[in-house]
């Protein structure tokens, strides 16, 4: 409740100097960002897209390091606004959203019919989120993993509900998602980390990772269209929002159909993330296999960074 009134920009200093004290003390962490955002980069400046700083950093390890360290600095920017959305209504959430893709938005959030919203740990998840619940016109539905402190978990109960995101738990949630959408609501969902295990391989940056083929099993079974949506953080204290759809096949096998939406789930997001990798803190978590920090011989691919650290 105080950080919901006081003054922002002091806010956001304290939180990017908590996410540097961050970067300095949790080396495992920053080994784990270092890997992801390391194959991010060089997928990125293969593919001829990206920011220049983040096509810079497929070869220049200080700027790699500078991602990482802004990486931090953007979790705890999120944890920040996590607190403080008690305190910011509908309006304040439209003035500082700016949308990039209107078209999309048109075509997809405000068509009236349900909608299949995928999004990461990316950028800003809470003010983007008021905005699509008020585009879409009707309840969103979201699994969520259950706080281990029954407070906090009422936290984001309370407030999501307010601006009309429902949070559902995440045992048994495809039985409820699926019940929502054949409601006519909709669905949203943050799939960029396997949580469950049961991840199709599916190329990521040019290496296969595993993705939660729930969302493409959901638009099969009930014909819902899918799109991939971010909000990433801008100048001026504001977020860009941008929505991307999913091409849905109509051929071929379930299984097929399923691994096809699934990796177009995963271009979609690789586009979202050309924008701003540094803001990607699922890069926190193992996503490829083979970049697992600390398994085998304990310290994984690009955990190394030949001593620029302190420079970067």
């Amino acid at each position: 409740r105080v950080l919901g009134v006081l003054p922002e920009a002091p806010l956001v200093a304290a939180a990017e100097s908590i996410g540097e004290l961050w970067y300095r003390f949790a080396p495992s962490k920053a080994a784990q960002a270092r890997a992801n955002l390391r194959r991010v980069c060089e997928g990125l400046d293969e593919q001829g897209r990206g920011t220049r700083l983040a096509r810079r950093a497929a070869t220049d390890p200080d700027a790699l390091e500078l991602l990482v360290r802004r990486c931090f600095r953007h979790t705890v920017r999120y944890y920040l606004e996590v607190a403080q959305i008690g305190g910011v209504d509908l309006q304040q959430a439209l003035d500082r959203v700016v949308v990039e893709t209107p078209d999309a938005v048109r075509e997809g959030l405000q068509s009236g019919r349900p909608v299949m919203i995928l999004g990461m740990h990316f950028g800003g998840i809470e003010l983007p989120a008021i905005v699509v619940a008020h585009l879409v016109g009707h309840r969103v539905s979201g699994p969520m993993e259950t706080v281990a402190d029954p407070a906090i978990q009422r936290w984001f109960e309370t407030t999501r509900g307010r601006v009309g995101v429902t949070i559902v738990p995440v045992r048994n949630a495809r039985r409820t998602l699926l019940a929502a959408l054949r409601r006519g609501e909709s669905v949203g969902l943050v799939n960029d980390r396997d949580i469950a295990g049961s991840g199709i391989p599916v190329p990521f940056f040019g290496s296969p990772a595993p993705i939660s083929p729930g969302p493409a099993l959901l638009a099969i079974e009930t014909g819902t269209p899918v799109y991939a949506a971010a909000g990433r953080r801008i100048k001026g204290g504001r977020y860009a929002g941008k929505v991307i759809a999913v091409p849905m096949p109509a051929e071929g096998t379930r299984r097929e159909r399923v691994i096809a939406i699934t990796a177009a789930i995963a271009a979609a997001y690789e586009t979202l993330l050309a924008d701003a990798p540094e803001q990607w803190w699922g890069a926190f978590h193992p996503i490829w296999p083979d970049l697992v920090v600390g398994a085998g011989s304990g310290a994984g691919p690009g955990a190394g960074h030949g001593g620029s650290r302190g420079r970067a």
